[in-house]
């Protein structure tokens, strides 16, 4: 499936970097931790897409742990 000339894979990938980048520009925490995690997880869609790319994968389910960790299991603490 293509949209524009831009395979399906391509769009995640996009779709994963404009989050990041809107994450980062964030100025409460909370608000950037989440938008990040999205981000994370259409990457690790992404990296599946790519043939299974580990790397991708790997990086990016390691960040949404850490989000996941502050945002839930750090707080009730």
């Amino acid at each position: 499936m293509e949209l524009f000339g831009i395979s399906l894979t391509e769009l995640i990938g996009y779709l994963a970097s404009i989050l990041l980048v809107i994450s980062f520009l964030m100025r409460n925490l909370t608000k950037l931790r989440i938008i990040n995690s999205f981000g994370c997880i259409a990457f690790i869609i992404y990296g599946f897409m790519l043939q299974t790319s580990w790397p991708i994968i790997i990086t990016n389910t390691f960040i949404v742990g850490v989000n996941f960790y502050y945002l839930f299991l750090k707080r009730s603490k």
